[in-house]
């Protein structure tokens, strides 16, 4: 339960789905509840099958452009520590990784549940990198399965929260949603510190070894 709550809790934070919820309520305004009811479903399936994918499939990525774990969790640092100060800023909207283009052109589109919703605004950089070091944390089976039974939970969340994302953004309001985001960004700085410091120390401890 420590680790599911664990992985649960650092995806959660890096993936934010209260940041996506305005841009969801924009998306989806002219559209039926029901309608919304399957985007929702849909987003949520497609963020947890990129989720899987990053996770097992990643590291082989990694060892085709000869990239290192630590040159990835401090990349991926990075880029967490980023989306953190956006959430701090409240430019949470602006850093997800969506264009004014791609907004317009999703509005156009029958179904936006993979893009713009599910890739790049959920399973952006900033998870995908957190899920393919955590790849390298967590080799064993029983490790594996519950990181996938974690991911699974996220998505259910994310399901729920776009399920329910006009009533939240009426109830909460801009305000409401900024403060919260404010809270996950700062725990989204912290992580992403971890990741970098972390990596930095092994390999100084590597070169010390050398």
């Amino acid at each position: 339960m420590e680790l599911f709550l664990l992985i649960f809790g650092a995806l959660f934070s890096v993936i934010n789905p209260l940041g996506a919820v305005p841009i969801f309520v924009g998306l989806t305004q002219d559209d039926s509840t029901k309608e919304r009811q399957r985007i929702s479903f849909w987003t949520a399936i497609n963020v947890f099958i990129i989720l899987v994918i990053a996770f097992f499939v990643g590291q082989y990525v990694l060892a085709f452009f000869g990239i290192s774990i630590d040159a990835l969790r401090i990349a991926g640092g990075f880029i967490i520590v980023n989306s953190g100060f956006s959430l701090l800023n409240r430019r949470f909207n602006k850093g997800r990784g969506v264009h004014k283009e791609v907004e317009d052109d999703a509005q156009k589109r029958n179904d936006i549940a993979l893009t713009p919703l599910a890739i790049p605004m959920l399973a952006g950089p900033g998870s995908i990198s957190l899920l393919i070091a955590m790849y390298q944390d967590y080799p064993l089976i029983e490790q594996q399965i519950i990181a996938t039974l974690a991911m699974a939970a996220v998505a259910l969340v994310i399901f729920f929260m776009m399920r329910s994302a006009h009533y939240i953004s009426n109830l909460l309001g801009a305000s409401g949603i900024v403060a919260i985001s404010r809270i996950i960004g700062f725990i989204t700085i912290a992580i992403g510190v971890q990741y970098i410091t972390s990596s930095v120390v092994n390999i100084l401890q590597t070169v010390s070894f050398k």
